[in-house]
């Protein structure tokens, strides 16, 4: 549990020291108030970035307890804490806005008020219910006369419980929320292990969560490094369960789903409502496309590429079968509606059974499939699309 929770905080850490230097200009924020009963001590102001903890500025607290810390602002949302010692209050902050903040030492991390703040009241609900959600564990593990099975079961038991309330009335609310994006982020720890509450790595349901945040983050903050982390999160947790299921399983395959010529047969619903399978383009050349809307300027460009092959070949016998794995129907279908070529909706997404079956390891990812339904190549296979085509036609 350790290792997957180290891991999973530390995915995609390429280019992230950008996140923090990559400001709107000049623009500044502001997190002001008074901590009482403080006198003397350091409050800490530090940002939460992709790669850790980094300090910002901090103060002495004089008898009266106020500061003020100003940042610069960001394109996208960020997350930051005022720290004394171990007590947290975790702020997010998405425009120039100023944040007050009242309260009180030696429990700041509960007994504290943030004034005209949305995000920030929800970020504080949330980490009042994983305190609350600790301390259930903590007793159950001092207090329960029972086997460290029956005390991992009760503990599984709260968490679920605990998931099912987070997911149902706060992420998948408002996904687009920087309390939904904080809520993917909690942990719990039980004995001197921590374990993320939403761990993609071990959960398919929670690539499910991780993915609908991301998607929501597309739309309103394009191109944003958190955006595209927590894409990278839910592709490898896709990895995984992948593998999961692989060793522990025998895949059993519909014997009608498989064309005489070996290829796996995929029948899925289309942006027009029409039932679509794969082997109905028998006589076509095919390129199967595996495919995520959700990732932006990538997905822009890999359709205006996709659209000039069609507009080449399609006249001649071309055609194209794209399995959308997005978590989020309506968006695939706006961005599908005005394709030419057949986009089908994967509602298992990640966790499709279509991934394993043609051993899909990353996304995008395409096949080429003859006139008589014959799988022929995969992308890394091919060096020149066009050429390709042209042999097949």
């Amino acid at each position: 549990m350790r290792h997957n929770f180290k891991t999973l905080l530390s995915i995609s850490a390429v280019a992230v020291a950008l996140v923090f230097t990559t400001g709107c200009s000049n623009e500044k924020f502001t997190i002001n108030g008074e901590i009482a009963n403080a006198k003397d001590s350091t409050l800490y102001f530090e940002h939460n970035g992709l790669q850790g903890f980094e300090t910002i500025d901090s103060v002495k607290l004089d008898g009266t307890g106020t500061f003020e810390f100003k940042g610069d602002r960001m394109n996208n949302p960020e997350f930051y804490r005022l720290r004394i010692a171990g007590q947290i209050i975790n702020i997010a902050i998405d425009s120039t806005e100023t944040v007050t903040v009242k309260g009180s030492y030696p429990m700041m991390a509960t007994n504290y008020v943030v004034s005209d703040s949305y995000e920030n009241k929800k970020i504080k609900e949330l980490a009042l219910k994983q305190i609350e959600l600790q301390a259930q564990c903590q007793r159950v593990v001092a207090e329960t006369e029972a086997s460290v099975d029956s005390i991992q079961s009760i503990i599984k038991k709260l968490v679920d419980q605990y998931k099912d309330d987070v997911t149902k009335n706060y992420i998948f609310k408002e996904p687009m929320k920087a309390y939904s994006y904080f809520a993917l982020f909690q942990y719990i720890t039980v004995g001197r292990q921590s374990s993320l509450i939403f761990n993609p790595r071990e959960n398919p349901e929670d690539v499910k969560v991780f993915g609908a945040v991301a998607t929501s983050w597309d739309t309103y903050y394009p191109d944003s490094e958190r955006g595209k982390n927590l894409h990278n999160i839910a592709i490898e947790g896709m990895k995984d369960q992948r593998i999961v299921q692989a060793n522990n399983q025998q895949l059993v395959i519909d014997e009608s789903k498989v064309s005489d010529a070996g290829l796996f047969n995929i029948t899925l619903i289309d942006n027009k409502g029409q039932q679509r399978s794969l082997t109905d383009l028998k006589g076509k050349v095919v390129m199967l496309d595996f495919h995520l809307f959700s990732v932006g300027e990538e997905s822009t460009k890999r359709i205006m590429q996709l659209r000039d092959l069609y507009n080449k070949y399609h006249a001649q016998g071309f055609e194209i079968y794209q399995i959308s794995l997005d978590s989020n129907e309506h968006f695939w279908k706006t961005q599908t509606q005005h394709l030419p070529w057949v986009s089908v909706y994967d509602p298992d997404g990640m966790n499709s059974d279509n991934l394993m079956k043609y051993n899909v390891q990353s996304l995008p990812t395409f096949f080429l499939i003859d006139k008589n339904n014959v799988l022929q190549k995969r992308d890394v296979q091919i060096n020149d699309i066009d050429a390709e085509i042209r042999s097949m036609l």
